[in-house]
């Protein structure tokens, strides 16, 4: 399986070999929606807390007595009957997260960028050496490929023109290549990764 590298000038440079094990893996719709779901499960602090009625600062005594009153039965103020009382059964912390074994996290990985590749949403460059940190220069490099939409892109985090780059546009997004995610992925219709991120790539996910 080969792709064409191309120049930021989206002029050819080359062809490449991609490793079949990984880019022409089978699409597993169940592995990328649990891969997701785990990314987005890690992301919340679940730090969400409602008092229970032994929670609520309150009065122990009994409202008024039991009989005669004409009205119903009251114990405690803080009873989830009334009003500042506790909450019976509300939310409490919590971890959302949720376990995948390395190896279903690289298998939803490998589903993802060989389904991305079979859409023609992969687009890999020579390299991804900015003169300068503006932002136009950026976008007008990822337009100048054919490329419309939000796009990831994948190079490293010693890349700090690139980094400076993407932080004030809302349509792009840099990640390292030992930092990609299946939500990353599918999140974003294009993907743009240098050379140099893809062969670190390729060796991750072989293992």
């Amino acid at each position: 399986m080969k792709i064409a590298v191309k120049s930021l000038k989206n002029r050819k440079v080359k062809e490449i070999d991609l490793p079949e094990e990984i880019f022409a893996y089978p699409y597993k719709e169940h592995l990328i929606h649990s891969a997701v779901h785990a990314y987005l499960g890690a992301r919340r602090q679940g730090t969400h807390k409602t008092k229970q009625r032994g929670e609520v600062r309150a009065s122990g005594r009994k409202l008024y007595r039991q009989k005669g009153t004409g009205r119903s039965r009251a114990g405690r103020a803080s009873s989830p009957l009334r009003r500042g009382g506790g909450t019976t059964h509300g939310p409490q912390p919590r971890s959302y997260e949720k376990g995948l074994s390395p190896r279903e996290k690289r298998n939803a990985l490998k589903s993802a960028l060989s389904r991305k590749l079979a859409d023609a949403g992969l687009v890999v460059v020579n390299n991804l050496e900015l003169e300068s940190h503006k932002t136009k220069e950026l976008a007008d490099r990822i337009s100048g490929l054919k490329l419309e939409g939000r796009t990831l892109v994948v190079d490293q985090y010693g890349n700090l023109n690139l980094a400076l780059a993407v932080r004030n546009n809302p349509a792009l997004k840099a990640v390292d290549a030992l930092g990609l995610t299946v939500y990353d992925v599918v999140d974003r219709p294009n993907v743009v990764v240098s050379e140099e991120a893809l062969g670190r790539l390729i060796e991750v996910l072989s293992k």
